[in-house]
């Protein structure tokens, strides 16, 4: 029962997935392509803002070393640009110098600045200069050969240090102190603005079709190396999973998902769930199997200890002569014949119990008459049989067909037949009646007894096995071998056996058997 309820379940699941659902079920391998791929663009937007960086101090430290001695050459060749005095003609040819030096190249931005390094003069508006101050500590350091780039302030208020060139003016007679500092800088906004407008596109455009190019020849490579070492993780998904559907059988074969589809990981680990839990559920089997075959063993000895115990003390008083009369030796003969025909019915009752239970076919199918099978056994017990009597009950159903095992369908009814001449009180008769509907023969056999014990009764309800975990009987034994050869005998033609409401009390058992 909870093997069919498992491949209805899987079934239904299956059923429910939508084309959504099997459209987002990634394998294995392309999810890993992807995270490779997000894992590239990373790496790659990473080594693009390094690369930016490096690149910009590099050009910077170029840069400064290459105007390096500017400051110093104006210094030594225009020496006009020292003087500080108020005479007009001294400041003008000192802006006209400063001038020039503008228009020969207008990305640098040129300050005279005093000892204490604020700005004394600037060509440009006054307004631009937003900073005064400029502070020395980078001037000197560059002035004593510090390692490059060397950053300094920007009078121009932007708040970025600016790579710079600075010469100090020669001393004057007298003073303790420099007159002063020229003061350059090297990457102003004008150079900064005209260098943005330029480059910015192509590098931008160069940058993400190399990136674009190297990302999609790593996605091709990285794929097909993927594709290749998830090889056999593939192949052992697919035959993991074709073992899962093998055991869900038809039933959810129709609705499941292609074997290669989804996820090879999951597949894998469900595949292993559900062999794990085959195999605890087939090792509870086993020891409960186990601990039946124990308790049928002791059940079985205990059955053949009282009929074999009373068979040996009837036989040591023949051996012993002890009978005064012959008539005492016939009736202990006969006791001993009633033991050893128990022995002999539980053996065989054991044997085709067994028989039965290890077979899951018919070794021999024919077609025969079941009417005139039924017939004949009532007639073989009305004739042999003792009291209460054994008659066919009911409308004769006319010829029915059916296609089994004659010899096993005749054992069972035999078996329910002799069960309820054992348990019928009196001479109330055994009525046997058969009829047929819906493609299946019913062979009923009634008896007028106490009853089917609770648990017969609920098992064959519910058709449950009566053999495992087998019957016990209240004074110690097995119970029900005839009833569980019946049902083996039913479940190997297709059929059932099961008990039947009696209005008179007693018992009313029907063996279903389907038609040829």
């Amino acid at each position: 029962m909870s093997g069919g309820n498992s491949v209805s379940g899987d079934a239904a699941r299956s059923a429910r997935r939508t084309p959504r659902t099997e459209r987002l079920r990634r394998s294995f391998s392309s999810r890993l392509t992807m995270t490779m791929a997000l894992l590239l663009l990373a790496y790659g937007a990473l080594v693009g803002v390094l690369g930016w960086h490096v690149a910009a101090e590099d050009e910077q430290e170029s840069l400064q070393r290459l105007s390096h001695g500017l400051a110093r050459h104006i210094v030594e060749h225009w020496p006009e640009i020292t003087v500080s005095d108020r005479d007009q003609a001294d400041r003008a040819a000192r802006d006209a110098l400063l001038s020039m030096l503008m228009v020969v190249n207008p990305g640098i931005q040129v300050y005279v600045l005093d000892a204490d390094g604020r700005v004394q003069a600037y060509i440009g508006d006054p307004g631009m200069v937003q900073q005064e101050q400029v502070d020395l500590r980078p001037v000197r350091a560059f002035l004593g050969g510090a390692a490059l780039p060397l950053r300094g302030s920007d009078p121009m208020g932007s708040g970025l240090a600016r790579i710079f060139s600075a010469a100090m003016f020669p001393p004057r007679a007298g003073d303790s102190r420099p007159p002063g500092y020229l003061y350059i800088v090297l990457d102003g906004q004008a150079r900064e603005a005209v260098s943005g407008q330029l480059s910015q596109g192509r590098v931008w455009q160069s940058t993400a079709l190399v990136a674009g190019l190297g990302l999609l020849v790593t996605l091709a490579v990285g794929a097909f190396t993927l594709r290749r070492l998830t090889q056999p993780l593939h192949r052992l998904a697919r035959r993991m999973r074709d073992y899962s559907l093998h055991t869900l059988h038809a039933a959810a074969a129709g609705h499941s998902s292609s074997p290669s589809a989804g996820d090879e990981v999951q597949a894998i680990g469900a595949a292993f769930d559900e062999m794990t839990e085959r195999i605890e559920s087939q090792a509870a089997r086993e020891q409960q199997q186990a601990s039946a075959h124990r308790e049928t063993m002791a059940s079985v000895a205990h059955d053949l200890r009282t009929p074999l115990t009373a068979l040996h003390g009837h036989l040591e008083a023949l051996a012993g002569k002890a009978l005064a009369e012959p008539e005492q030796g016939q009736r202990v003969i006969v006791a001993a014949l009633a033991q050893s025909d128990k022995v002999r019915r539980l053996s065989q009752q054991l044997f085709e119990l067994a028989a039965l239970q290890s077979s899951d076919q018919l070794l021999h199918r024919e077609r025969f008459r079941l009417d005139e099978l039924v017939t004949d056994a009532v007639q073989k017990f009305a004739v042999n049989g003792g009291p209460p009597p054994v008659t066919l009950a009911g409308e004769p159903p006319g010829s029915l067909e059916l296609d089994g095992d004659l010899q096993l369908v005749e054992r069972a009814l035999t078996n329910l037949i002799d069960n309820a001449l054992r348990h019928a009180p009196g001479t109330a008769p055994v009525r046997v009646s058969l009829s047929h509907d819906k493609g299946l023969a019913r062979i009923t056999v009634e008896d007028g007894g106490g009853g089917l014990p609770e648990e017969v009764w609920l098992r064959l309800e519910h058709g449950q096995s009566l053999r495992d975990p087998p019957l016990r009987r209240s004074s110690g034994g097995i119970g029900g071998l005839g009833l569980a050869i019946a049902q083996r005998v039913a479940a190997l033609h297709g059929g059932s056996l099961r008990p039947l409401p009696s209005p008179d009390g007693g018992t009313r058992l029907c063996l279903a058997l389907p038609l040829a």
